[in-house]
């Protein structure tokens, strides 16, 4: 697709129907129902639903990735403290950010059997650890963070605000999000922080977490690859 704001309009719409509906019951009627254009219009710009839903997941990558390029001047620690925050607890409160994220759940359930999606999956989880670990290493050479292994200390982060969110999801367990938060500084954040750094104590606020389709830089979080025992690509 060639052009941005017929393509911005399309993802919007999109984000409101999952919100909406769910992944499993999302129609592309649906979705043109919050555009300009008709179901037959939709299909011009793409085949198929499951081919506008991947680029949904594309478009996602590449909101997170503009505004994390925001972030750039600021300090390794914050940009950690940044990064796991959005990571928890995303933009917005309520029951919008609940419904989005349970159909990025439903749409995480296809990727063992949705070739297109698992690869695009793959490629956020990619692109997520990648981003953790320039953090960590930047943090190292700035003297910020000890010596440590970034690409391991980015997996284990990850896994676990990964399983929080997926734990407060499924089990509707909002507190179990600062209790992984609280964890997650006493055990690793304590010895990874040089001295004379501290992380904050409470969530901070960042211009990661705004609101209406930005919203959507969330679903980076909730829409990590399944396991890659799955996929021998």
């Amino acid at each position: 697709m060639t052009d941005p704001d017929v393509r911005n309009a399309i993802m919007t719409a999109t984000y409101e129907a999952l919100c909406a509906h769910g992944y499993t019951d999302l129609t592309a009627q649906d979705i043109a129902d919050r555009t300009d254009k008709s179901k037959s219009l939709l299909f011009y710009h793409y085949d198929s639903k499951d081919d506008l839903v991947a680029d949904f997941l594309v478009f996602l990558r590449e909101l997170f990735d503009e505004r994390f390029d925001d972030t750039d001047d600021q300090s390794p620690a914050d940009r950690l403290a940044m990064f796991v925050d959005w990571y928890l607890y995303g933009s917005t409160d309520g029951d919008e950010r609940q419904s989005f994220h349970t159909a990025m759940l439903e749409l995480r359930t296809q990727a063992p059997y949705n070739d297109q999606f698992r690869h695009e999956l793959r490629k956020t989880d990619d692109h997520l650890r990648e981003i953790l670990e320039t953090i960590l290493e930047d943090g190292i050479e700035e003297d910020e963070f000890t010596d440590h292994d970034p690409e391991e200390t980015a997996a284990l982060l990850i896994a676990a605000i990964d399983g929080a969110r997926m734990r407060q999801l499924t089990l509707d367990r909002d507190e179990y999000l600062g209790t992984v938060r609280s964890a997650i500084i006493t055990r690793v954040f304590d010895d990874l922080l040089a001295d004379n750094v501290s992380f904050p104590t409470e969530p901070v606020s960042n211009e990661l977490r705004t609101s209406n389709l930005e919203t959507s830089t969330d679903a980076a979080a909730t829409t990590q690859s399944t396991d890659e025992s799955t996929d021998e690509s």
